[in-house]
């Protein structure tokens, strides 16, 4: 074993103990925020993985993608519907608990499995170890993925927009019916006593 490929097992180590440390966080933390914080570590792992398969490309865009936009969209999501709800016991609380366990006991063992099962060297021909991929990758997604591309922007925008309007939904203005029918907005009006105390006349006095 050479250097490098010292450093690249430390490394591996290193990435491996910070992305299990952040997804236990996600799922035992009380606090959505520092949940979704830690997620982000997540992600910034994997992009780590992918540096180490010299995947440059996709390291870039787990970032820019999972870390610069989806992670902040979820943050942005949470802090702008800020709903404080006191936490309280649910029936059958063990029961979900143990199928919750049963369901990522199983997904992991399949993942094992495939990790163990899949052959991972490449031989110095094949197209994955040789040539550019960035722009091969560059070519398929604005030709044969752009459609997908665009319409994931769309969702993001809808969920923002989503979100904008569930935070904001207590200030809305409630629409009224007139007597000639005819329907108009009616702005929240101020309490009197704010009206007064900003006024000319009690500046005054």
């Amino acid at each position: 074993m050479n250097l490098a490929e010292g450093v690249q097992i430390v490394s591996f180590v290193i990435l491996m103990v910070m992305m299990l440390g952040s997804a236990l966080g996600v799922v035992l933390f009380e606090n959505i925020v520092y949940s979704a914080f830690l997620l982000g570590g997540v992600f910034i792992s994997i992009s780590g993985f992918y540096i180490l398969l010299n995947a440059d490309f996709v390291a870039a865009a787990q970032v820019l993608i999972y870390v610069g936009a989806i992670n902040v969209l979820i943050l942005f999501a949470i802090m702008l519907v800020n709903k404080k709800e006191d936490f309280s016991q649910m029936p059958g609380r063990l029961l979900r608990q143990g199928a919750t366990a049963l369901v990522c006991l199983g997904l992991f063992a399949l993942l094992g499995t495939m990790v163990l099962v899949t052959p991972w060297e490449l031989s110095a021909i094949s197209p994955a170890a040789v040539g550019n991929s960035v722009v091969a990758i560059a070519k398929h997604f604005f030709s044969d993925f752009l459609l997908p591309f665009e319409l994931a922007s769309v969702l993001l925008l809808i969920a923002m927009v989503g979100a904008i309007i569930l935070a904001r939904r207590d200030i809305i203005p409630e629409i009224t019916t007139t007597e000639e029918g005819s329907t108009g907005l009616q702005l929240p009006e101020r309490p009197r006593e704010l009206a007064g105390a900003n006024s000319p006349k009690s500046k005054q006095n």
